[in-house]
């Protein structure tokens, strides 16, 4: 067992874990975050998409100690809780209905989040380039470029989504 400290969603943990312990594992299985999704377990898909240091990482792709000092955002860490608001991004893609079954959505709203942070004002075309690594299975992907879309011109306007 290796012992490790990090921030998830603005808390500090600190576990024990098996050095092969993959991070979406550990997200679920010890502290119960299962928004982050496990789609694929072979990083194809980006449902299980989640923040490392500011950054989107595929979770099944990373191990838990290599998360150990670092901090990591999930879709659960995005909503302002305390004040009952949506991110901006989770909230278009509610406006947008960029979503279907839901089941690719946590990690789509990650990258986008991502996405966003680094061109907070993409084409659609630099939309689609930037979630090529998330797959979705049911909705053709039209909601959720116009998601992305919307939550870019609300955040450029300085409206709430």
């Amino acid at each position: 067992m290796t012992k490790i400290e990090l921030t998830v969603d603005g808390a500090a943990v600190s576990d024990d874990v098996e050095p092969r312990m993959l991070l979406v594992q550990y997200l679920r299985e010890k502290l119960g975050k299962t928004g982050t999704v496990i789609g694929c377990d072979t990083s194809n898909c980006g449902a299980c998409t989640v923040h490392l240091d500011g950054t989107s990482v595929k979770s099944c792709n990373v191990l838990a100690v290599q998360a150990n000092g670092r901090t990591v955002t999930t879709i659960e860490g995005l909503a302002d809780t305390a004040e009952g608001e949506l991110h901006p991004v989770q909230e278009a893609f509610r406006e947008c209905h960029g979503l279907q079954c839901g089941f690719c959505t946590p990690g789509m709203i990650m990258q986008a989040v991502d996405l966003l942070g680094e061109n907070p004002h993409p084409t659609e075309e630099e939309v689609r380039l930037g979630m090529e690594g998330n797959l979705c299975r049911c909705t053709g992907y039209h909601n959720i470029v116009k998601s992305v879309l919307h939550a870019a011109e609300q955040t450029s306007t300085g409206a709430t989504a």
